[in-house]
């Protein structure tokens, strides 16, 4: 459950807290972007990894979690979590979700290795390309709009960079939607040692 705070010790700044946020250690929001924990994980190939928000699609959140469970090895599942530490009214989570995938601020996707074995791409996108303002979404929430009262100009910056980012967090995830890896069989026996070899 992604909050992108440290919700249980009093909503502190995280490495998943996103770029501009206001948060406990960064009043004027924060000045990185967040960490992309689904594609650190992705890059390990043998783990199942999904990120969904069942606001924006509730079957593509479903469909996750069979395939998760049915992978014989580890899986993940990054669930988008509002959170009272967002700012708004938890009755429009949902809705909220949906705008975060809309505008790309969320991507959905499902990378599973079992896919590799067949010769297709292992990454799945389930979103398409990024539509909408990403200033509207950051309207919704006051750990945003708190930054732009107190300093216009650094969430004008911030609008902009988020902006950018989710067009290009989207051109990276459709490039490597498409890349397929030749299935190359695994030795399954360790070689023989010289001294073996020798008798």
């Amino acid at each position: 459950m992604d909050t992108e705070v440290y919700s249980n010790t009093g909503g502190q700044q995280s490495k998943a807290t996103p770029l501009g946020a206001a948060a406990k250690f960064a009043a004027s929001g924060k000045p990185v972007g967040k960490k992309d924990l689904g594609l650190l994980a992705n890059m390990y190939g043998h783990v199942y990894v999904a990120r969904v928000a069942f606001g924006a699609k509730m079957a593509q959140t479903a469909q996750a979690f069979l395939e998760a469970e049915s992978y014989h090895g580890p899986s993940l599942i990054i669930a988008y979590s509002h959170c009272i530490a967002h700012g708004y009214d938890m009755a429009n989570g949902a809705a909220q979700q949906k705008m975060a995938v809309d505008t790309g601020v969320w991507p959905l996707y499902r990378f599973d290795p079992r896919r590799l074995v067949k010769g297709e791409p292992p990454l799945h996108l389930d979103y398409g390309p990024p539509k909408g303002r990403v200033a509207d979404y950051l309207r919704n929430e006051s750990r945003f709009r708190q930054v732009e009262r107190a300093d216009p100009a650094r969430y004008k910056h911030f609008v902009a960079e988020s902006q950018a980012q989710a067009q290009r967090r989207y051109a990276v995830y459709q490039q490597l939607a498409g890349i397929s890896v030749p299935n190359i069989p695994v030795q399954t026996e360790e070689p023989a040692s010289p001294e073996t070899k020798e008798k």
